[in-house]
């Protein structure tokens, strides 16, 4: 198979695609009483963060990719361009994507890179687009190695994760309900990555999927939305801005500072960049874990509920 290999840039062809359906989603809450809200900085704000990652992947692209066709040299098998491959390609990248978001929550180093796309206390398809400017430094691009290696083109896995982004666009909304069951059991929906998107204790740390929920009901990451307890959006601790510049690179510095401080062993310092976001050598502050212990200790009777 030829190295020039190429595949339409599905993201960029999308482009209109979100812009008209977030007009629609504003005129639905607007003037249909669709479920949800939009704040002008909030939103602006988001829309920023999706300029920067283009640019960033502009800049930057080219050093995963510059790899990827290196790796592709020692591949193992050419698995071809069939469609069924297409889609092979696209179900395997998907559930390297599920264990790249999973750590992405659970490691301090790749939560820095993903922690805004949180940061909105709002829900809605703009929030879609507050995404990373720094994901080439947490190397979390080498998870697609395996799948280069199989035989799938650098090209292939590039289309397949596109779809992916595309796909999970629609999913950052309030105006869409729950869907049939049988939806809901295979496909990541705008009521389980509502609940992705929740800082409250049960939904922290939940529902990783890109596309397949399949993968969090595989590994017991999976937490439904409950009709009782709403979702409450943004971080445990809001940052409070709406500057992109600090939206975008807040944690790398409040992680640097951290590191930083006097008076540490070095196993403390490392852990303070690999461990879970919230961890602290002097336990002052919590992780999830400890958050929902301390729920579950206050409301006993919740425990072994959805999350607890």
């Amino acid at each position: 198979m030829s190295d020039t290999l190429t595949y339409p840039d599905i993201v960029t062809l999308a482009v209109p695609v979100f812009i008209l359906t977030i007009l629609a989603e504003i005129a639905a809450i607007r003037w249909l009483r669709a479920t949800g809200r939009y704040e002008t900085r909030d939103a602006l704000t988001s829309l920023l963060m999706g300029a920067g990652n283009v640019v960033a992947g502009i800049a930057l692209g080219f050093i995963a990719y510059g790899f990827y066709l290196w790796l592709w040299e020692y591949r193992v098998f050419d698995l071809g361009t069939a469609w069924y491959v297409v889609l092979l390609c696209f179900v395997l990248d998907d559930f390297r994507y599920y264990w790249y978001h999973r750590i992405a929550h659970t490691s301090r180093w790749v939560w820095a890179e993903h922690v805004n796309h949180h940061s909105s206390q709002h829900y809605n398809l703009t929030t879609a687009l507050r995404q990373s400017w720094t994901g080439t430094f947490t190397f979390m691009w080498l998870l697609r190695a395996p799948l280069i290696l199989l035989g799938f083109h650098p090209a292939m896995v590039i289309f397949a994760g596109g779809i992916n982004l595309v796909y999970q666009f629609w999913i950052h909304t309030e105006a869409i309900g729950k869907l049939p069951r049988w939806f809901e059991a295979v496909f990541n929906t705008p009521s389980h990555h509502r609940v992705h998107h929740g800082r409250n204790p049960r939904y922290l740390d939940a529902n990783y999927a890109g596309t397949l929920i399949i993968w969090d009901r595989m590994f017991g990451t999976f937490v439904p939305e409950l009709e009782e307890e709403a979702v409450q959006y943004g971080l445990v601790h809001n940052i409070g801005t709406f500057n992109p510049l600090r939206v975008a690179f807040h944690e790398w510095v409040a992680m640097l500072r951290d590191i930083c401080q006097p008076g540490l062993t070095w196993r403390q310092r490392l852990n303070y960049a690999i461990a879970p976001p919230g961890w602290s050598h002097d336990e002052s502050r919590e992780t999830s874990e400890m958050i929902k212990a301390a729920y579950v200790r206050r409301n006993p009777d919740q425990k072994g509920t959805p999350g607890l």
